[in-house]
């Protein structure tokens, strides 16, 4: 099979796209052809070497995809040979083939692409735990977003839509506010300008009921836009490490920080299909949808790795075998 690949760590140039031996299969994993690879930030943390690896050079990027079962193991019961299935959580995915472990594998209804498949699990999982399970969105709950023209941002802004919140967005650029709106956010600021101010302003100096920040330089700005009693659930430092919250503060202001990761979520496989089953009908009855995804072939992933480092993407990146 031919996987994308690299020896050492280093910038996008270090990928290489070259043949590698098939994988095998346990008893309890199954073959998967695979027609759509989800590119995330997580992949160039690893392959920079500042974030976990599985297994030794030449490292296979990749978590989350969408394909075609080609052959089951003896031990698997419930999928067959041709059925479509994707995952969220399953090494070496930048692979033509991949072994994915029985527990992790989760049906995709006819209704949804592969394409789609791929381009929602990882970061509609996140969304749909961050609004269910970090912070329980309410009726009129105002929400600020962080990077909210983003692949998560966009689906929790579309998810906290649904759930009857109000949302607020955070982008870069007028571009990416444009984006953000067209997801749902009723008001869009820009990091540059002053949006502490215009959130208290919009807020009638109170503040927002809960702020998602997946930028983690920002947090402390995001705990002076929150009201009092509010929240901020901090899941992700794509602008950085945060400067350290003071607990005087939190006991001052009676306001909550709390942190979030899909993998404490994902515990099984009934998780995976209880919450991969929510969103896909979300999908079904068009509440949430998936913006269009920026595609590249396999093979010319150092573009993609290029692409998605330069912050001019909205929405999801592909990888097509």
């Amino acid at each position: 099979m031919k996987a994308l690949v690299f020896n050492t760590f280093g910038g996008p140039e270090v990928l290489e796209f070259t043949e590698m031996d098939n994988p095998t299969i346990g008893h309890e994993e199954i073959l998967v052809n695979m027609k759509a690879i989800g590119l995330n930030f997580a992949d160039i943390y690893r392959r920079k070497g500042n974030y976990h690896l599985a297994g030794k050079p030449p490292y296979i990027l990749g978590y989350e995809g969408a394909g075609i079962v080609e052959k089951v193991g003896a031990n698997v019961e419930g999928i067959k040979v041709g059925d479509r299935i994707a995952f969220a959580d399953v090494p070496y995915a930048n692979a033509e083939l991949v072994a994915v472990p029985f527990e992790k594998a989760i049906p995709v209804p006819e209704s949804i692409s592969l394409n789609d498949a791929a381009s929602v699990l990882l970061q509609g999982l996140t969304a749909h735990y961050l609004s269910r399970d970090s912070y329980a969105v309410k009726e009129n709950d105002v929400v600020l977003v962080h990077a909210a023209a983003g692949g998560v941002g966009q689906l929790l802004v579309q998810i906290v839509n649904l759930l009857g919140g109000k949302v607020i967005g955070l982008t870069s650029s007028v571009e990416k506010a444009a984006a953000a709106k067209d997801a749902g956010a009723k008001t869009v600021f820009l990091y540059q300008d002053d949006w502490k101010k215009q959130v208290m302003e919009v807020t009638g100096g109170k503040g927002v009921d809960v702020v998602f920040d997946s930028v983690g330089s920002t947090l402390s700005d995001s705990f002076e836009a929150t009201r009092v009693g509010g929240t901020v659930v901090f899941y992700g430092m794509a602008g950085g490490d945060p400067a350290p919250v003071d607990p005087r503060m939190l006991m001052d202001t009676s306001k909550t920080l709390t942190g979030g990761d899909l993998w404490n979520v994902l515990t099984s496989r009934a998780e995976r299909i209880v919450r991969s089953k929510e969103l896909f009908r979300w999908m079904e009855e068009g509440k949430v949808r998936v913006a269009e995804p920026t595609v590249f072939a396999l093979k010319d992933g150092e573009e993609a790795h290029r692409y998605l480092e330069s912050r001019k993407s909205t929405g999801k990146i592909l990888l097509i075998p």
